[in-house]
């Protein structure tokens, strides 16, 4: 499992008053709380997932 390439994300921005699809998609990533990180697997999903949210996430 080492092999495979991940990608850390940060929650820097509330979703709250965004739409609902992209509060789903922060859960979706699993960030929680502000500044919350996660370290996901890379694949072109979970890319497209980071996209849509850029303005709410930092990729660290």
């Amino acid at each position: 499992m080492s092999d495979r390439q991940t990608v850390k994300v940060q929650l820097v921005k509330s979703p709250i008053g965004c739409k609902e699809s992209h509060r789903a998609t922060v859960r979706g990533l699993g960030l929680r709380k502000l500044r919350s990180t996660r370290e996901l697997v890379d694949t072109p999903e979970v890319r497209g997932m980071i996209n849509k949210i850029s303005y709410l996430v930092k990729v660290l």
